[in-house]
Order: C-alpha cells, then sequence, then structure tokens
C-alpha cells in the first residue's frame, strides 16, 4: 500500500447478462464517486486469430478473461496503487496496442461482470460482494434491445447466442457464483430500491463516510 493511503472499499458486483448488474454498478460508482472496474475489458486478446474466428469465441466462458491480470491488478488497487488497465476493441475482439489506461482507485472501487463472484481468488478481496438476479426470460429480452439497437444484431442472432453459449455458461459459473454473495438484490425491481440496499448495508457496517450523499 503507498504511503498515506487508506484501502479502499472494494465491492463486487456479478449476476448474469441482462441482469442489470451493470446499470446498478454505473448508479453506484456515481453515488459513491467510485472507480469502475468492468471485467468485459479484460478479454484476452484475439488479434492473432482471422476475425471470422474471433467472433465464433465463446465469451461467457471464465477463460474468456484474461483472469491472471484481473486478479493482480484488483490486488493492487485494493492496496491503493495504481493500474495501468487494457484499453479492449470489442468491434475487433482485440486489444488496442500500445495504448493504457491510467487508473487511480478512490476510496470505493467496484468489480463489475457476469463472473465477478466466480473467481474464487478474487472473493476475500471484496469488502462486499453483492449478486444482482433476474429471470433467464428477462436477461434475454434486455439482451435483444440492448443488442439490435446498441450492435447493429438482428433479433436472430441474439437468441441463438444466447441460448448457444449466454444460458448454458451462466448456469454453470454465473448462478453458483449467487451463494458466494453477502446481498442479494432483485434485478427487476425499482433500481432505487437495489441501490439503497446496498448503500443501506455500507452504512450498516461503517463504510459511509461522511462525504458520501447518502451516508
Amino acid at each position: 500500500m503507498l504511503p498515506g493511503t487508506t484501502r479502499p472499499v472494494l465491492i463486487g458486483i456479478g449476476g448474469c447478462s441482462g441482469s442489470g448488474k451493470t446499470t446498478l454498478a454505473r448508479e453506484l460508482a456515481t453515488e459513491l464517486d467510485a472507480i469502475l472496474f468492468p471485467l468485459d475489458l479484460y478479454y484476452r486478446d484475439l488479434s492473432r486469430l482471422p476475425l471470422a474466428t474471433r467472433k465464433k469465441t465463446n465469451f461467457d466462458h471464465p477463460d474468456s478473461l484474461e483472469s491472471e491480470l484481473i486478479l493482480r491488478h484488483v490486488q493492487d488497487l485494493s492496496r491503493g496503487e495504481p493500474i495501468d488497465r487494457p484499453i479492449y476493441d470489442f468491434s475487433t475482439h482485440s486489444r488496442v496496442q500500445d495504448r493504457i489506461d491510467r487508473v487511480t482507485p478512490t476510496p470505493f472501487v467496484i468489480v463489475e461482470g457476469i463472473l465477478a463472484l466466480h473467481y474464487p481468488e478474487l472473493l476475500p478481496l471484496y469488502t462486499l460482494r453483492v449478486y444482482v438476479d433476474a429471470p433467464h426470460e428477462v436477461c434475454l429480452n434486455r439482451r435483444i434491445y440492448r443488442d439490435v439497437r446498441e450492435r447493429g444484431r438482428t433479433e436472430e442472432s441474439v437468441r441463438e447466442q444466447f441460448h448457444a453459449t449466454a444460458k448454458p455458461m451462466a448456469e454453470a459459473f454465473v448462478l453458483p457464483s449467487r451463494d458466494c454473495a453477502d446481498l442479494c438484490v432483485d434485478g427487476c425491481e425499482a433500481l432505487d430500491w437495489s441501490i439503497e440496499s446496498v448503500l443501506s448495508t455500507l452504512r450498516g457496517r461503517g463504510l459511509l463516510g461522511k462525504s458520501s450523499s447518502s451516508a
């Protein structure tokens, strides 16, 4: 830990794709003036492969993420040390070469991703573990809405990917991670309620200082 620094409060937020975990994490990051640490930025660099092959990668499997680098960076942040985070190009499924994002930890750091509560090595580093729960059908409908509008995909392609990889991987790796959570919130309820549930838990543990607008 750097001299004169205190250990940040690390919050891990997991849940299936489309559960609402990213929205919750972003809102909490704003509320707490926190660093947001999306695991999606740590997909392995596939630039060595033809683009057609990259697109066939199972991005819902734990092996698709560079978990070794994730662990090292979260450990550094937990000690109050800055990191050089990779920049990922989702359109090419590769990392942007010769560029990094310098991240200096703030009093709160939010680690977010479908597998945020999956890797056993990460769990002891979290001060609070949150799981966002939502039925598969809700997650699928949200993915269709997002991917058709924002990523130029067809509804058919989204459904095919969901049933081929997203749902099976969720059942194998994401849903079991719910048992590791300190707090489970309903991704179908009002967002304000989920935010308050997290803040109330932090407040009850004496982790919200006077600087927090919700303290």
